[in-house]
């Protein structure tokens, strides 16, 4: 059963160490998988003296915002904790101390196969370890950039959605035999409803563009576009258009879609007064 690896130094109510964190005790046996971080084999089993020595280390140089390591559930390997990231700290990296430090400097294999062994595995979970950090970081400062401009798009969009069904209801409006009764009427209250849809889809795409700009910046980050907007209390956000972001450029806008609407709404139209003989 896998156990929870603590760290020596103590937290304090804000769940951080008080100090940079001393060693760090690890299960028996913990098997550490190769993925590509300066190792050159595949899975390795540490014996409970190299667990000791690696993570020994390994203590100056883990964050203070490290709250635990624990065997990854899938058996092999570790998974790491941290203390929440606002998006708002400096990017976690790897601490330049640790290029500085004499026990974990390269060594090649030949010159001392236990130290090399040692410094490679450490090196891996150091690596591991920054690696993680760094990306629920980048998670993290996505859903803090989304909520600085998400602002009032909530109210905008429900506006534009209530415009948008009030469009939809004129012109259906304009099929019914009643229609042909205030014909003229009718179409005058089409026209305004494409305008009232139209400016609130122009309203929309206002906070639409900033949204657009912050999903490109954080293009690589591990959540998707409606889950970060769900992270940062808009789960709604994945009904809203939001348009893209190209080079600078921002593309399929609102307005561009209600535009295309009401050009075939009047196509459609237009065709009816010509062939119903009721064009001016």
């Amino acid at each position: 059963m896998a156990s929870t690896i603590p760290l020596r130094t103590p937290l304090d109510d804000s769940e951080l160490p008080r100090t940079a964190p001393a060693a760090v005790v690890t299960p028996t046996g913990t098997p550490v998988h190769d993925q590509g971080v300066g190792m050159s084999f595949g899975t390795v089993t540490i014996t409970p003296d190299e667990h000791r020595q690696i993570f020994e280390r390994l203590a100056p140089h883990l964050p203070t915002y490290l709250r635990k390591i624990e065997p990854h559930p899938c058996g092999w390997g570790l998974r790491f904790e941290f203390a929440p990231f606002t998006g708002r700290e400096q990017a976690p990296t790897m601490p330049s101390s640790r290029y500085d430090d004499p026990r974990l400097k390269y060594v090649p294999e030949p010159e001392n196969r236990a130290e090399h062994r040692l410094r490679e595995v450490a090196d891996h979970i150091l690596g591991e370890l920054y690696d993680q950090a760094y990306r629920e970081w980048k998670d993290a400062a996505y859903v803090a950039d989304l909520r600085m401009v998400v602002k009032d798009a909530p109210d905008r969009w429900k506006a534009y959605e209530r415009e948008a069904k009030a469009l939809e209801s004129a012109y259906a409006y304009l099929r019914t035999a009643q229609a042909a009764t205030e014909w003229p009427a009718a179409i005058s209250r089409l026209v305004d409803a494409q305008a009232r849809t139209l400016a609130a889809a122009d309203a929309f795409d206002e906070r639409a563009v900033d949204i657009a700009h912050v999903h490109n910046k954080h293009l690589y980050a591990d959540l998707p576009p409606a889950q970060a907007l769900a992270a940062a209390g808009y789960p709604e956000g994945a009904q809203w258009h939001i348009g893209n972001v190209f080079d600078g450029y921002f593309s399929d806008a609102l307005q561009s879609n209600v535009r295309r609407l009401i050009d075939e709404q009047e196509t459609h139209v237009t065709k009816v007064a010509r062939l119903s003989g009721t064009g001016g």
